[in-house]
């Protein structure tokens, strides 16, 4: 009886463990100094358990382009997940984050434009949809 319990607590430390993998991941996000809705994703992503580091940059068009965040897919701030290169344009959940560093193929993700159904903006509502910077859909939350 004591080796199952044992057991049942292994499995749920693993499982919880797997959960928050990447919950200390460090992000730096650059964005406007006058947007708060910035500053609402990059809330949103510490409540996630994230390190965030954000940069006010008036020059947000240099900072994109230095990324290589494709213009179509721009939103009002950018983040690069500092141990893989990683990019995040956009109001993309903390969730998206996650499986985007589960593969480590895709150079990035966006929520582009401003979703109101999307963290630092509004509620995830199910329709949120991310591409990646092929514009192929990546997650819908």
């Amino acid at each position: 009886m004591k080796s199952l319990a044992l057991c049942g607590l292994l499995a749920i430390s693993t499982l919880s463990f797997g959960l928050n993998a990447h919950a200390s991941e460090a992000i730096t996000v650059h964005q406007d100094p006058n947007c708060g809705c910035c500053h609402g994703w990059a809330e949103h992503m510490r409540a996630e358990g994230f390190e965030v580091r954000e940069v006010p940059t008036i020059d947000m068009a240099q900072i994109k382009s230095q990324l290589g965040v494709p213009m179509n897919l721009a939103s009002c701030h950018t983040a690069r997940i500092e141990s893989s290169g990683q990019i995040v344009e956009g109001h993309v959940p903390a969730s998206v984050v996650r499986k985007l560093l589960a593969d480590p193929q895709v150079r990035g993700v966006a929520a582009p434009g401003m979703p109101q159904n999307a963290p630092g903006m509004g509620a995830l509502d199910g329709n949120l949809v991310t591409v990646d910077f092929q514009g192929k859909p990546f997650s819908k939350d």
